[in-house]
């Protein structure tokens, strides 16, 4: 990987040059506001003061890593500039409305959905950590037209000077998913804090909390807005699973009110509770060579694959089942 330019140097615009410049990556940037984007500098990034500038630099891969609210700009921005055989990649929370978004602009011939499940509560360039993406889980998104060697390109990356692992999957799929595990979480972890507030004993509350308080509510330390945009452009996925959450809730409040049993309630989450891994170096591995003609069904027919490693010379992928 020769060059990679990064759009908006946030947490994970900024993760993601941090640890590409560690691994000898060259590293263009270009960010809205000139502090965050001078401290690259000073990390070894090479600043460009505008997109067209960036775009100009040719990167093997483009990585938008934009607030949400700022992706459709963004990338009618890029559009008007990029050029040569850039690879356009992102690194959003949601990923249905960015393909939207990016077909609009008229990048989708380029373009390759992606989104790193890492992350914290806090924002900008000085919360971003070369070590963030150690070992990330990313979902590389399909689609009709996506193009074989672009995949591979921003899969090579990822599972390369990035360190992570990939799930293939499409739009729709990946945000029913992480609504699941990331958007409904942040809501309910904001409830939490909004119960808290709402009882006459807060403060006595708020004085006696301990770990499980602590951990349940982490999320809710993001940002008011970033939660909003990522939970409101995901709205069709997130409500349904608010809706059955809600009706579990009560449900398990009737049984509690009539002395009922409950423990069913607690039961039915044990096989969840085992949890998951990613793969480590003694999984089985298999090589996978993809077939211009028939690689996207190729490779979501292996939902519970991970990809570890990718050659966009030789189209291949490196696939292991844990």
């Amino acid at each position: 990987m020769r060059r990679v330019g990064v759009v908006s140097l946030g947490l994970i615009g900024g993760s993601v040059a941090r640890r590409l410049v560690a691994a000898g990556v060259e590293v263009h940037a270009w960010n809205p506001s000139l502090p965050a984007l001078e401290a690259a500098a000073v990390d070894g990034v090479v600043p460009a003061r505008t997109i067209a500038e960036l775009c100009a630099a040719e990167p093997d891969v483009l990585l938008l890593a934009p607030p949400l609210r700022a992706m459709a700009d963004v990338a009618h921005e890029v559009a008007a500039h990029v050029r040569g055989g850039t690879v356009v990649t992102d690194a959003g929370s949601v990923k249905g409305a960015v393909a939207r978004v990016v077909r609009e602009a008229g990048l989708a011939a380029r373009f390759v959905g992606a989104h790193p499940m890492a992350g914290t509560e806090q924002a900008g360039y000085a919360a971003s950590d070369a070590t963030l993406l150690d070992g990330a889980r990313w979902a590389l998104t399909l689609e009709d037209d996506t193009r074989l060697d672009a995949f591979c390109r921003v899969a090579q990356l990822v599972t390369g000077p990035l360190g992570g692992v990939v799930r293939v999957t499409t739009p729709a799929v990946h945000d029913e998913a992480v609504a699941l595990v990331s958007h409904v979480p942040h809501v309910v972890a904001s409830e939490l804090l909004r119960l808290v507030g709402g009882s006459d004993h807060a403060d006595l509350a708020l004085a006696l909390a301990a770990g499980s308080f602590r951990d349940g509510t982490r999320v809710a330390g993001t940002h008011p807005r970033r939660t909003e945009a990522m939970v409101t452009d995901n709205a069709a996925a997130v409500a349904p699973v608010l809706r059955r959450a809600a009706a579990d809730l009560v449900a398990l409040a009737e049984r509690l009110e009539a002395g009922e049993p409950v423990g069913s309630f607690f039961d039915d989450a044990a096989a969840v509770r085992a949890g998951a891994r990613v793969a480590g170096p003694d999984d089985a591995r298999t090589t996978l060579t993809l077939d211009p003609a028939t690689w996207q069904a190729e490779l979501l027919a292996h939902p519970t694959s991970l990809v570890v490693g990718a050659d966009e010379r030789t189209r291949t992928l490196t696939l292991t089942n844990p």
